[in-house]
């Protein structure tokens, strides 16, 4: 009798069990899960597993997910503007320079690792070294509820200018250019409109979740067909539906199937690597060089008008180094350019930099709070002016968060308190639609410990937390506790326990979105029903 399948199994087994082992680790000292999955993933190759071709495809299936709910939100007119496409463009060529010279110093100097490096060879690790992981930037941004934030925005353009520059590269290092065909992805600018039509007929259900897997992998597919990266295809038919009131709803759907897929992301990056001394004494001088990368995207983003707030928040984002690195040293030590100990040597570097960013990034509002007096120093005037007094008037209601709850509670409120009612939310888009709709609502962030500053509530009497993030709602009853507020205070949350934390944070009163939207129901169907209503007598 075969009992092979036992051993297959129980290996199978273990790798999900550490994954998991490690990634509870990680979250109990205050990273992300994603950095215990890497560390699984080196434990793994230290044990000798190999990832073989199954996890390479799981990796990039959900990268190729990523991608498509990256362009589900994009909005492609954000690409031009010039703290996005100069930053990175401007960041690129710097950090190739700075790096090449020092790669080449470090040769001469005599370190062995650097000493067979040639100018272009140099240009190329600098090149890798440049981008910025997309993967880790939108976990820590979702993970943070920052997606669509302001920094967050800025943070995703430029890691979007980032692809489209490696797109370039591949096309040019390998020699191969874009197919003829690659002319006939224009059809898709009128193709989208049938592509929508489509999306609204699935209805929502497992149609609508496989017509989401169908754009994304289709869209990667089509675009591999013509020479391009598939990558960006997915990208691309995300934006092609992203102005659809269902992609929001679609994101959301394909949320939990991309983050399990992404696990098989980092757990490749662990077991791809064979450490050794030199490579991990590499890794770590590479490592060293980071916040030359974050005070490079903060000066650049401030010399181009962003407030020092969303300059040090998006630099922090963008504080990582790319596993487009690993795809660069391979063609690299394919063409016989650099050694077998590099190809180590970065993804040890990437695992370092994901390891160095996540507890940066999750103290980031901690950071600028406490060196925002010198941050602010370097702010150009223009963006300080953003920074202005809000008079709330004779506003007696503050209504945080103005997505569909929300706009639900300030409807509602309106209609029995008339013109005294103000929302607030952090998205500009969502703010200039609420205001075209005739709804009094101004851009303001939670998180942002400069709008606190600024916010005159002296006649607020309610203030209505309406976020779906919990630790912004957690954050503005900290504000507005600090700042002696003295009405009531309510919040919203998705889960029991976060009703908890909430009341006792300060919150007056806390209501379970999904709770409440129950016996809205039947508080609805008694008001409109009303003595229709029979009620069965026993």
């Amino acid at each position: 009798m075969d009992l092979s399948w036992i051993s297959e199994t129980l290996t199978d087994t273990i790798w999900i069990a550490l994954a998991f082992l490690l990634g509870l680790a990680a979250r109990h000292v205050g990273l992300p899960p994603m950095v215990g999955f890497l560390a699984a993933g080196f434990l793994l190759q230290g044990l000798g597993a190999e990832g073989g071709e199954t996890l390479a495809t799981v990796a990039d299936f959900g990268i190729t997910l990523l991608l498509f709910s990256i362009g589900l939100k994009l909005n492609v007119r954000t690409l031009w503007r010039p703290e996005i496409w100069g930053t990175a463009s401007l960041h690129m060529g710097l950090t190739v320079a700075v790096f090449s010279a020092l790669f080449l110093a470090f040769g001469i100097l005599g370190m062995a690792a650097f000493g067979g490096l040639d100018l272009r060879t140099a240009a190329l690790l600098a090149f890798a070294f440049s981008f910025s992981s997309t993967v880790f930037a939108v976990k820590i941004l979702e993970e943070k509820g920052e997606l669509s934030s302001r920094y967050g925005r800025i943070a995703i353009g430029i890691l979007i200018m980032q692809d489209i520059f490696a797109v370039v590269f591949l096309a040019a290092s390998t020699g191969k250019m874009p197919s003829l065909w690659a002319l006939a992805l224009f059809a898709l600018i009128p193709l989208r409109h049938v592509l929508t039509r489509v999306l609204e007929e699935v209805g929502h259900g497992e149609l609508f979740i496989l017509y989401g897997l169908l754009l994304a992998v289709g869209g990667a597919a089509v675009f591999e067909i013509v020479d391009l990266k598939a990558d960006l295809g997915a990208l691309v038919f995300g934006m092609l539906v992203a102005q659809h009131p269902r992609s929001a709803e679609l994101a959301k759907s394909l949320l939990s199937l991309k983050d399990l897929l992404l696990i098989g992301f980092f757990l490749n990056i662990g077991i791809s690597a064979a450490p050794t001394l030199e490579s991990l004494g590499i890794a770590v001088l590479l490592g060293v060089l980071i916040p030359f990368k974050i005070a490079l995207f903060f000066f650049l983003l401030v010399l181009l008008r962003c407030r020092a707030r969303n300059a040090f928040l998006a630099a922090l984002a963008l504080a990582n180094y790319s596993e487009f690195g690993l795809i660069v040293s391979a063609m690299s030590h394919e063409n016989g350019w650099l050694s077998s100990e590099w190809l180590a040597a970065i993804a040890i570097a990437v695992a370092i930099s994901f390891a160095l960013a996540a507890p940066l990034n999750n103290a980031a509002h901690d950071l600028y709070e406490r060196y925002k007096h010198l941050l602010r120093r370097f702010e150009n005037k223009a963006a300080s002016r953003e920074i202005m007094p809000i008079d709330t008037g004779d506003t007696e209601i503050l209504i945080f968060g103005m997505g569909r709850v929300g706009t639900g509670a300030y409807e509602i409120m309106r209609r029995h308190h008339g013109d005294r009612v103000l929302g607030i939310d952090h998205d500009a888009e969502t703010v200039s639609a609420h205001r075209h709709a005739g709804r009094n609502v101004i851009l303001g962030d939670a998180m942002d410990k400069d709008f606190w500053e600024t916010m005159r509530p002296d006649n607020i009497k309610l203030v209505m937390l309406g976020m779906p993030n919990h630790v912004e709602n957690m954050h503005a009853i900290a504000q507005l506790r600090k700042n002696c507020f003295r009405g009531k205070i309510t919040a919203t949350a998705k889960y029991d326990d976060q009703t908890e934390e909430l009341l006792q944070a300060g919150a007056h009163a806390a209501y379970n979105i999904y709770a409440e939207a129950g016996a809205g129901f039947a508080e609805h169907v008694r008001q409109q029903l009303g003595s229709d209503i029979s009620t069965r007598k026993p």
